[in-house]
């Protein structure tokens, strides 16, 4: 073999390898997913490229900015070498400064989360915008989700539905998940619950993972579609499957719950304590309630406790709520009633319609405060309205003795059937009594 063929081979071979390297890029850039390592293994495994070579590879090869992007990834995740994320960020930044529009949407990701460097958020949104300008439909997303959180820029919900919308465009799954959720809540649209189901099964489509557990959900809660347990249990196995933590959590409450499938309480406190594992605030919430309870585990409410508080820590209300309610009832910790007061008022600005009526409960009997009837009659009147049953009752009974309110009849009422209506048991009963007895209609 004379030195022109040998040349004509290493050539076809950096060909191969360059083709190989930006349909990774590519498919990376339009279905990103939390499980991104699973991925990038799946599809080296479905194509049988082997791992030490395209590494090998890619370290010759770092003058092509793809090249550079997937080494980079291989750092950050740990795949054929140890997790170095300020090598990560080196690499990402190589890539960005080639004008490459993916390693500035990675850039971003770098400078918004501190890998390798300080969060700036300021910075991640600057390089988003760069990236969604050059078209990069990832780019696009992440800038979607800046206008939808406020990160590096003020809040502007239309402009990310806008966004979402041309990354959906472009076929990029999270755009399409995201569109979805935005026609699903009316975040700078009407709600429309069809289009929803249809954005997250083309989503679910694409292999996006998100998008399998929110099409599932779809099927569980009959949005825009009708109900089907079984296909939403097969659906958050699929997601599960995929190593998403949120399907790892439905999953466990199909088990819990016998949703789609038989119940197993020791599998759902196992796939509780997958989905914990993986960060994930609901699956610590929930492996806070097995400890509790004693579903699938022994009853350990110190460790409930510190559950319930790491995922306080993380801001999530829920477990804010429930801490509030260790400290109420001296569950795994002392009774103290300050700390609850502050807890609920933490959840209620979170929005937790259960924190907002708790609070409303502190106002009312003093718990943690003073007395004040007519801040507890507002908090009600506000966990009411966002459809918790117990504050209807609650409201009703403020209506009906004229506790921080002027007595009012058909408020109370009204208050009470919309309780009874979800099924709230004393609602039911109040309202039976109030058919037979007229002491209401008297002032």
């Amino acid at each position: 073999m004379n030195t022109k063929e040998i040349e004509s081979l290493n050539n076809q071979f950096k060909n191969n390898f360059n083709i190989i390297v930006d349909k990774i890029i590519d498919h990376l850039d339009k279905n990103y997913d939390e499980n991104e390592k699973q991925k990038i293994l799946n599809y080296f495994n479905n194509h049988s490229i082997n791992l030490q070579e395209i590494n090998n590879f890619l370290l010759k090869n770092q003058n092509d900015s793809n090249s550079i992007i997937l080494l980079g990834k291989f750092n950050d995740l740990g795949i054929r070498t140890s997790i170095d994320k300020q090598k990560t960020f080196e690499l990402y930044q190589k890539a960005a400064d080639l004008g490459n529009a993916f390693g500035m949407n990675k850039l971003g990701y770098c400078y918004l989360n501190g890998i390798g460097t300080s969060i700036n958020k300021l910075k991640a949104f600057e390089l988003y915008q760069n990236a969604a300008d050059l078209g990069n439909s990832s780019g696009i997303n992440n800038l979607a989700d800046c206008y939808i959180n406020g990160i590096g820029t003020s809040i502007d919900k239309q402009k990310a539905f806008e966004l979402y919308q041309k990354a959906a465009n472009l076929e990029n799954s999270s755009g399409n998940n995201s569109l979805g959720y935005c026609y699903q809540n009316g975040i700078g649209t009407s709600i429309d619950k069809q289009k929803a189901f249809e954005l997250y099964q083309k989503a679910a489509d694409l292999g996006n993972s998100t998008g399998i557990n929110n099409l599932a959900d779809c099927y569980l809660n009959r949005i825009g579609t009708s109900i089907d347990k079984q296909l939403a249990f097969e659906l958050f196995q699929k997601a599960a499957d995929l190593g998403n933590p949120s399907g790892i959590n439905n999953l466990a409450d199909c088990y819990l719950n016998g949703i789609g499938t038989s119940i197993d309480k020791q599998l759902a406190f196992e796939l509780f304590q997958k989905a914990a594992d993986l960060g994930n605030p609901s699956g610590i919430s929930n492996l806070a309630d097995c400890y509790r309870n004693g579903i699938g585990t022994n009853i350990d409410k110190q460790k409930a406790f510190e559950l319930y508080q790491k995922v306080a820590d993380l801001g999530n209300s829920y477990g804010i709520f429930n801490l509030a309610d260790c400290y109420l009832n001296g569950i795994g910790t002392s009774i103290d009633k300050q700390k609850v007061f502050e807890l609920y008022q933490k959840a209620a600005d979170l929005g937790n319609s259960s924190g907002i009526f708790n609070l409303a409960d502190c106002y009312l009997n003093g718990i943690g405060t003073s007395i004040d009837k007519q801040k507890a009659f507002e908090l009600f009147q506000k966990a009411a309205d966002l459809g918790n049953n117990i504050a209807q009752y609650k409201l009703a009974f403020m209506y009906e003795r004229g506790y921080g309110i002027k007595k009012n009849k058909n408020q109370a009422i009204y208050w009470y059937e919309k309780s009874a209506e979800q099924g709230y048991q004393y609602a039911q009963n109040k309202i039976r009594e109030l058919t037979n007895v007229n002491y209401l209609y008297n002032k």
